[in-house]
């Protein structure tokens, strides 16, 4: 049924993201279906690398890891380099699940508060081509 599974990954807050994980890497494991882990850096220094080349790097241990200890299929990671990733982000999520023919995005979201005025999780649902599933992280 799937054949590729993308799941966006924010290193930032990889602890907030395990139910998403558990569910992305079942789904592959189930479909034999490939896994790419997708994550968005900056061109300047953040908290979790200094250049985007680190960035890609701890990506792909990340993508390594995970798929490893959660007994998943074949893996990869994709990093995407943005000018400003804050501002960015949805489009460049939607594009990348068309840009890598994924046919299932699985994607970590909080429950909504009134202070919430968008989400990554909604625009991506509404505006991708293929199916989306919204993991609850609680």
């Amino acid at each position: 049924m799937f054949k590729r599974i993308m799941i966006p990954v924010d290193l930032a807050h990889e602890g907030n993201l395990e139910r998403a994980l558990q569910v992305a890497c079942d789904l592959s494991s189930h479909y034999g279906a490939e896994l790419v882990y997708v994550g968005v850096t900056g061109e300047t220094p953040s908290s979790v690398a200094h250049t985007p080349a680190e960035f890609a790097a701890k990506l792909e241990t990340f993508a390594k890891e995970e798929t490893k200890a959660r007994g998943g299929g074949s893996a990869r990671a994709h990093t995407i380099t943005a000018h400003d990733p804050a501002v960015e982000i949805d489009k460049l999520l939607e594009k990348a699940a068309t840009d890598l023919g994924a046919d299932l995005v699985v994607m970590g979201s909080h429950i909504p508060s009134r202070f919430d005025f968008s989400s990554h999780g909604g625009h991506v649902a509404n505006h991708a081509t293929c199916s989306v599933m919204l993991v609850r992280d609680q």
